[in-house]
């Protein structure tokens, strides 16, 4: 799998009757067999506000690399695919469970996610040959 490009974002309120200022939206983009895909995960924002409380970061951006700043929400579907590798299948994913978005974390070495980024901004991919690679054997 090779990892093209992961980035996140707030949503915005398109109508006034909507909920979608209450989420954020990260994607990442990689391509597998010779087929580009875009994996995204849609989550509550609330749970981003918690990071400090089951990551080891403690502010935002989580990574400064150069003068590319990495938030929070741009590492998040990068984790839930490293963690599931059958989100490989997947277009989206839908989180709205604290627990379920805190087990997303569990058992990645957070701090090898610095390397994807660094390599995304200077070499414009990063190659994962395997997704355990970036998981503690638990």
């Amino acid at each position: 799998m090779l990892i093209k490009n992961c980035s996140g974002f707030e949503l915005e309120k398109t109508l006034k009757n909507t909920f979608e200022d209450f989420f954020n939206q990260s994607e990442v983009v990689f391509v597998e067999d010779g087929e580009e895909k875009r994996f995204q995960v849609l989550y509550l924002r609330y749970f981003e506000e918690q990071f400090t409380t089951f990551t080891p970061f403690t502010e935002d951006p989580v990574y400064t690399i150069d003068t590319n700043e990495v938030h929070f929400k741009d590492l998040v579907a990068i984790v839930c695919l490293l963690k599931n590798p059958s989100f490989r299948n997947r277009k989206r994913l839908y989180i709205n469970d604290q627990k379920q978005f805190e087990e997303q974390f569990k058992g990645i070495q957070l701090d090898r996610l610095k390397e994807i980024f660094t390599h995304l901004h200077h070499k414009k991919s990063f190659e994962v040959k395997s997704p355990f690679v970036n998981t503690e054997q638990t």
